[in-house]
């Protein structure tokens, strides 16, 4: 718990030293307005006093464009004060929604122990709540400000008064900030109880054809009931501890507002203090109320931040290093590996180079893939970047370098164009042409232009998960893909078992010229059983079912009865 409150710390000093500029002036245009405001009651009160001591109508009229310049002072410092601090939340809640993404994508273990809506949730409801730091930090100093104003004029106008308020409005403020840690603790419940709620539901929408296929509605009914009932309950706890707080601010506001009133009423009558006074204590003894009523809620405000930072922190990504960088450049070494099917497997990968890895077993081909891309940690032998172990090196970094093609297909978005981008901007579009070239993929560009001889991949329409193209052609485009990104590392897995033969001896044919000239000096990696492929590599590591890994080239493992027998057919 310590660590998480450290690490929630560390997060909201970040996004206040991100946001600084417009938190410093987004608070002091708030502070301004606050000042104003508490400005106000004096104003009033001086009026009157000039109004009955003088009766001059000019020093009356001077004195009502005075209040009225006050009041646009006022006006103008909250419009745009609060404008500002709403302006640093907001584009800070953006960034860490897509800091929290972009770490659970580049490292899937950051998110092992979420589910899909919790994830859902952290990365929407949790990243504001978090980003609000800075609005609640201008706020909170506005208020305090406009309370310290307030009690300086009552100061000035009885030091008695002034005094009582000095020592109970601290004694007030103290006492609801003790109340901040049992709200956050209630917060962070029901922040994590919502999303657990939220990651059910959509598990159940998921997944409701087979429930219904196996007669498991009920169930899932009951389950997401109590999933449902324990966000309720944390809710209504959270709500309470909340209303708690504020309610209190509310009750110590109004007996001091009380008090404050019947002894200002009673000076009055005493001669201790004029007409004019006694306006000004009632209406900032009233005006107190508002900046009281802040603090409690900025209070709740921080509270909720830092529950939601503590369960954001863990998502986002970490900055890469040196280490992975001079890890792209160099060779990647597989020593005497072992996990799962695969023994006692030695690869060396060299940039430049085009490796397959032919297998008898497919778990072969998996286990070795996860252990290639860092997923997962050998249970024998080691795997070193030019001389790093994979898994000192940030996932982060490492993914920028590398990129692992997975045998399903998935196609992301409404067009060609799209479907083909795999960083912030698009791929420049000769390099885009060469990769489809390169994948073979020229009947899909024929069959989405329609034959309008158009072939900006921009304008070609992809239906949902490209529903309009078929298996081989979404298989060519997603090749495809991978070429275009440019990654210095390729990892490709069965990247044409869903095409002819033709097409296979032409894509295989074509795919070490592509990578050469997209990304030279690259290095490419092709789990595969496809003779045409192994054919072309460099070198190939023979997984067999049983015994040790062997590795040589394509014509010598053919001699290999097993290795003949699974990659001649």
């Amino acid at each position: 718990m310590t660590t998480d409150r450290a690490t929630a710390r560390a997060l909201l000093r970040t996004v206040l030293r991100n946001q600084r500029r417009r938190t410093i002036v987004g608070g002091l245009l708030v502070t301004s307005h606050q000042v104003c405001e508490a400005l106000v009651p004096l104003a009033i009160g001086l009026t009157i006093d000039l109004a009955v001591s003088t009766g001059d109508p000019t020093s009356m009229i001077i004195a009502v464009i005075g209040v009225l310049g006050l009041f646009a002072v006022l006006a103008f410092s909250a419009a745009y004060g609060y404008r500002t601090v709403d302006t640093a939340a907001y584009t800070e809640a953006h960034r860490l929604r897509s800091d929290a993404v972009h770490g659970v994508l580049a490292d899937p273990a950051r998110a092992a122990d979420r589910r899909t809506g919790e994830l859902l949730s952290i990365a929407t409801s949790d990243a504001v709540a978090t980003a609000r730091v800075n609005n609640n930090a201008a706020v909170l100093f506005a208020a305090a400000a406009g309370m310290i104003v307030a009690i300086v004029v009552l100061l000035r106008v009885d030091l008695v008064l002034g005094l009582a308020l000095v020592i109970v409005v601290p004694l007030l403020l103290w006492g609801v900030d003790r109340l901040s840690p049992w709200l956050e603790r209630r917060l962070h419940a029901q922040q994590q109880t919502g999303g657990l709620a939220a990651a059910t539901a959509a598990e159940l929408v998921a997944g409701l054809r087979p429930l219904r296929g196996f007669g498991g509605v009920g169930e899932a009914i009951r389950r997401y009931g109590f999933a449902s009932r324990a966000s309720l309950d944390a809710t209504r706890a959270a709500a309470t501890a909340s209303a708690v707080v504020t309610g209190s601010g509310l009750l110590a506001t109004g007996l001091i507002m009380a008090g404050t009133s019947i002894a200002a009423v009673m000076m009055a009558l005493a001669g201790r203090i004029t007409v004019g006074e006694l306006v000004t204590v009632v209406a900032m003894v009233s005006f107190l109320a508002d900046p009281v009523r802040t603090v409690a809620s900025c209070i709740a405000g921080l509270a909720a931040a830092r529950a939601s930072a503590a369960r954001l922190a863990p998502l986002l990504g970490e900055p890469g290093s040196a280490a992975a960088a001079e890890a792209a450049t160099g060779p990647l070494i597989l020593d005497g590996v072992g996990e799962g099917p695969v023994r006692e497997l030695g690869l060396t990968v060299r940039p430049g180079t085009l490796t397959g890895i032919a297998y008898a077993d497919p778990a072969a081909a998996t286990a070795l893939l996860g252990v290639i891309t860092g997923e997962s940690v050998p249970t024998k032998g080691s795997v070193t970047w030019a001389g790093h172990p994979a898994a000192s090196l940030p996932a982060a970094e490492l993914r920028r370098n590398l990129l692992a093609e997975p045998h399903a297909t998935e196609l992301l978005g409404g067009s060609l164009g799209e479907a083909l981008r795999t960083d912030e901007r698009p791929a420049d579009p000769a390099i885009r042409t060469a990769a489809l070239a390169a994948a073979g993929a020229d009947d899909v560009i024929i069959s989405l232009s329609h034959g309008s001889g158009d072939d900006d991949p921009d304008r070609m329409i992809l239906l949902d998960q490209a529903a309009n193209l078929s298996g081989g052609q979404r298989q060519r485009v997603a090749l495809a893909r991978a070429l275009a990104a440019g990654r210095p590392v390729l990892v490709l897995h069965d990247p044409l078992t869903a095409v002819d033969a033709v097409t296979e001896e032409q894509v295989s044919g074509r795919l070490r010229d592509a990578r050469a000239r997209i990304t030279p000096g690259a290095a490419t990696v092709v789990l595969t059983t496809s003779p045409a492929l192994l054919a072309r590599c460099d070198q190939v590591a023979w997984l067999p079912a049983d015994g040790p890994a062997r590795v040589a080239d394509h014509d010598q493992l053919l001699a290999d009865p097993g290795y003949a027998a699974v990659v001649l057919r």
